[in-house]
Order: C-alpha cells, then sequence, then structure tokens
C-alpha cells in the first residue's frame, strides 16, 4: 500500500511546534536543575560529622530553630490552662527507664549540686512540703495526639528556690531515670518555667507506675519528650547535656 501523503505544515503549525520543543527542553533543563540541586542538598544535610547522633548539617539546621524559638521564650508565656472535667488519661508513651521494680518507699530524689560531686537526696515527702501547684494544661506528644490533664505538684523554680543547688555558671539541667537508661536535658530558663512541675499527682491521684510514679516532670513548654518519667537524679552541668531523643535525630530543644 502506499504512503499516505503528508500534509505540508502551515506556517502556524510551525511556529507552534517551535514552541512545544523549546518548552519541552526548558522543562527538562529546569527538571534536572531542580534535581541535582535536591540531590546536592541531601547529600551535604546527610553527609558529614555526626552530632548528637544527627549529621552535622541537619543538626545545624535544628539547633538555628531552637535560637529562634529560644529568642520568643519568655517566663510569662504560659501554656493555655483549661477546666479540669477536660482533663483524661493521657497514653502511656514511652517505657525506657521504667524496667526496673519500683519500690515507693526506697526511692530518692539524688540531686547533685552545681559544681558538686555529691549528690544530696530527698524524700516524696519533703518535695511535697513544698508549696502544691495543680494546672491544667495540654500534654503534647512529637507524635501529634495531645491530651489535656490535670497535674500537680512542685514548682521546679520554688524546689531551687527552698534548695539553692544551682548556680549561674551552670545554665542547663540533667534530668535522668533512676537507672540513667532515659535522659532529658533542658535549659535552665525553660526548667524555670512557672508551668514546670516535678509532679506526684495526675487527675487529683497519685502517679501510676506507667505515668512516672513517684515522680517525673511535666513542663507545657515543650512537647512530651521532655518530660521524664520515674526522676530519679538531677544535676546542673555548664554544657549542653545529652538528651535521650536528641541523640536519636530529634531536637534538643523540643519547645513548643
Amino acid at each position: 500500500m502506499p504512503d499516505t501523503p503528508q500534509t505540508p505544515l502551515t506556517p502556524t503549525d510551525e511556529a507552534v511546534l517551535q514552541e512545544a520543543r523549546r518548552r519541552s527542553r526548558r522543562s527538562f533543563l529546569v527538571g534536572g536543575t531542580a534535581a541535582l540541586a535536591g540531590l546536592l542538598g541531601w547529600r551535604w544535610l546527610s553527609t558529614g560529622s555526626e552530632a548528637d547522633g544527627l549529621s552535622g548539617p541537619l543538626r545545624t539546621v535544628l539547633d538555628a530553630n531552637a535560637r529562634v524559638a529560644g529568642r520568643y521564650f519568655s517566663p510569662t508565656h504560659l501554656a493555655p490552662e483549661f477546666a479540669r472535667s477536660r482533663a483524661r488519661r493521657p497514653r502511656a508513651n514511652g517505657s525506657v527507664g521504667l524496667d526496673e521494680e519500683l519500690d515507693p518507699a526506697a526511692w530518692r530524689l539524688r540531686v547533685t549540686p552545681a559544681g558538686g560531686t555529691i549528690p544530696r537526696e530527698f524524700t516524696l515527702a519533703e518535695l511535697q512540703a513544698l508549696p502544691r501547684v495543680e494546672m491544667t494544661t495540654e500534654l503534647k506528644c512529637i507524635e501529634g495526639w495531645s491530651t489535656i490533664v490535670t497535674w500537680a505538684g512542685v514548682r521546679f523554680a520554688d524546689f531551687l528556690a527552698r534548695y539553692p543547688l544551682a548556680s549561674a555558671a551552670a545554665p542547663f539541667v540533667h534530668l535522668t531515670t533512676p537507672d540513667e537508661a532515659y535522659f532529658v536535658g533542658l535549659d535552665m530558663a525553660s526548667a524555670l518555667h512557672p508551668q514546670t512541675l516535678l509532679c506526684y499527682e495526675m487527675n487529683g491521684q497519685p502517679l501510676t507506675a506507667e505515668h512516672g510514679a513517684p515522680l517525673r516532670l511535666v513542663t507545657p513548654v515543650k512537647y512530651g519528650i521532655k518530660q521524664i518519667k520515674r526522676l530519679g537524679h538531677i544535676r546542673f552541668p555548664a554544657q549542653r547535656p545529652p538528651d535521650y531523643w536528641a541523640a536519636r535525630g530529634y531536637d534538643w530543644y523540643a519547645g513548643l
């Protein structure tokens, strides 16, 4: 069968075809350049020396975000509080540091003074003798869920006012479980926030073991990863201390 003769392109058709080819080449170049830039950017972010369990460039980005959040932080900026009737039992996320059998009678909070080496021990009764503070705030998990909870305990600031164990030369707080398996680092300003509690009650009842009995940290200006359960030891280092989740790639500051 003979070939069907092709209809000659009109000047208009030829112009359209040339424009389509030009745009296709430009799209290819733009797309290729963007892909290359993305690849190079990812290689930059994912390579380099490691810092706190994350590549140096990525940790630098997170630290920059933390500095911005820190500039907006204020002790007068309070997390919202709610009616106690809205309080619910939160999920018992996380069991690191809770594996050992708890003996409430034998438990002690150990606090090593800034610049010191010998810890001082406190019973739960000594903490409960300090001014009691109750608040109903939102516990926010970095996974995306949140629950309104009523907490009660003593302000960390009131504890340090009664027992001056910190120092201006040590601007950080390091908190660990009794077995040291879970550990949290805080800047001193966050620790002294008026809503940061050494907490021993939840929704009107003593803490349960899965929620950190006999004592945990509560601070609604931080995500839940900072609110360590079964608090066992507090130290006041001069340098930024390690943090369990920061060592696994999360933001060290973890502020809201």
